[in-house]
């Protein structure tokens, strides 16, 4: 069974990413995170980050529909 939390450098490694950058998404409020325990460490539920991924296709596949890709070099 999957575990429901991850920790950021869980979450780093799932998106290809740093460890800062992920704290950055979190603590921009970018990717829903909770903080737990007496040391106010950070976990991200991993349902939050599917739904994170899936906004992000979406809004890939908006800006993708905005900026065709157009050719340089028209015959």
């Amino acid at each position: 069974m999957e575990a429901r939390f991850l920790l950021l450098s869980d979450v780093a490694a799932e998106l290809s990413v740093s460890d800062s950058q992920v704290y950055h998404m979190v603590r921009s409020g970018e990717l829903p995170a909770i903080k737990i325990g007496g040391r106010g460490q950070w976990r991200v539920e991993r349902a939050k980050l599917e739904e994170y991924i899936a906004l992000k296709y979406a809004e890939t596949a908006a800006w993708v529909q905005d900026n065709p890709l157009t050719d340089r070099d028209p015959d």
